[in-house]
């Protein structure tokens, strides 16, 4: 990005230099071919981080810098917006008629998680290495062409396997959300019950042909079960409500140049 094409960006008088924006858009999206994009999402943040900083400055607040996990603390300018939120913004209790509305609305989007009865073929590789990968996945689409979607030969099928599991058909038992590398619960996912994945996965551990044998779907959970939930996520949404109105009200009384505080 050509650093050059974009200008500083000045919060009451207080300039932002391009630079700073530049680093700052390496923690924001964008399209490849729209680096504008990014560009205007880190001029928005650092203003607003202005803007905060700002207040907190004037309302004379001193940083009390929180240890966030061991040896490790905010910085002053963190610690800093913290004290000005908390002293800012006014979030009224959550009630239990809110959270129980809120339940109400959807009882059936609260559910224990799913358990899925896995079965795979593992042909083992390094994926770093590409001849070795290349081999075993080569290896692999063999394994699944002499399948050919048929589920019942899986576990002769399973006796190639590099996994201990080739024992017991490439069984793997039940298997929840979390239990298996994120490659292969993506496509287990994918799956219907007693469908074969239709092409090789790769994963750190090589290349598998995973097998659902069956589905237990979440059970809707009772109320007093995710009571506490639905409460934590109304009140971090009525923080983010007030949390805007606040820094759309600084943004009212601020002048502001080279930066623009709408959604973009």
């Amino acid at each position: 990005m050509n650093v050059a094409l974009f200008p500083d960006v000045v919060v009451n008088n207080e300039t932002i230099p391009s630079a700073a924006i530049a680093a700052e858009a390496q923690n924001h999206t964008g399209p490849r071919d729209k680096p504008g994009i990014a560009w205007r999402k880190a001029a928005q943040a650092l203003t607003i981080r202005a803007m905060l900083l700002q207040e907190a400055r004037a309302r004379d607040l001193t940083p009390d810098p929180l240890e966030l996990a061991p040896n490790r603390f905010e910085t002053e300018d963190e610690a800093l917006i913290r004290a000005l939120l908390d002293e800012a913004l006014a979030i009224a209790p959550i009630t239990e008629e809110a959270v129980r509305a809120e339940w109400a609305n959807g009882p059936e989007r609260y559910r224990s998680a799913p358990l899925w009865d896995v079965s795979h073929i593992l042909c083992a590789c390094d994926p770093r290495d590409d001849e070795e990968r290349a081999a075993a996945g080569r290896r692999a689409q063999a394994l699944l062409m002499k399948l050919d979607g048929d589920a019942k030969g899986f576990a002769a099928a399973a006796r190639e396997s590099d996994c201990g599991s080739k024992t017991s058909g490439g069984h793997l038992g039940q298997l929840g959300p979390g239990n298996t590398v994120p490659e292969f619960e993506a496509a287990l996912r994918a799956l219907t019950e007693g469908g074969i994945s239709p092409a090789p996965v790769l994963t750190r551990h090589g290349w598998h042909i995973i097998r659902l044998n069956a589905t237990a779907p979440g059970q809707v959970l009772p109320y007093e079960t995710v009571r506490p939930k639905i409460a934590q996520a109304l009140e971090k949404a009525a923080w983010a409500r007030a949390s805007r109105d606040f820094v759309e009200h600084l943004a009212r009384g601020a002048k502001i140049t080279g930066a623009s505080l709408a959604p973009i």
